[in-house]
């Protein structure tokens, strides 16, 4: 069993082991609405180091220790009647995003800058973090935040 807080997925004998499938508690996922699949995967696994799990819409990513849905846009479907999926249409206006938090900021920054990233601006230095953000293909935000230790 998993302990509290975690979660366990299904094994490699099923051959489901990359897919978020849980055999016991919640697996957290961020669904991304893109223009294009195939693009948003190329950003994420040739810039970011995303692999691809599963290829057919909705494609699915290992990103780290968690996975991203990326979808195309659509209508309402009979389990979420009124609501339509669109990708992001104002690159002003911050609805959401994807947050990671690193061990070291400045080493990815050069990882992912020499993959061919694009960022707003360089790791900034706050009172309590260092972060930095970039797009994917599409404009959705992603920070990069790194905690300082408070003691």
């Amino acid at each position: 069993m998993a302990q509290h807080g975690q979660t366990e997925t299904s094994d490699r004998s099923s051959g489901t082991a990359d897919l978020p499938i849980p055999t016991d508690g919640v697996i957290v996922t961020h669904l991304l609405i893109v223009s294009d699949i195939d693009r948003s995967k190329s950003f994420y696994e040739d810039v970011l180091g995303a692999r691809t799990v599963m290829k057919d819409p909705p494609a699915i990513l290992r990103f780290y220790n968690t996975w991203l849905i990326l979808s195309t846009a659509g209508g309402p479907t009979d389990d979420k009647p009124g609501i339509a999926a669109t990708p992001p249409g104002d690159s002003a206006t911050l609805t959401g995003g994807i947050n990671l938090r690193v061990a070291n900021i400045y080493d990815l920054y050069e990882r992912w800058r020499a993959s061919g990233a694009t960022f707003l601006t360089p790791p900034k230095e706050h009172p309590s973090e260092i972060r930095y953000y970039l797009r994917d293909p599409d404009g959705h935000l992603i920070e990069v935040g790194l905690s300082k230790q408070r003691g």
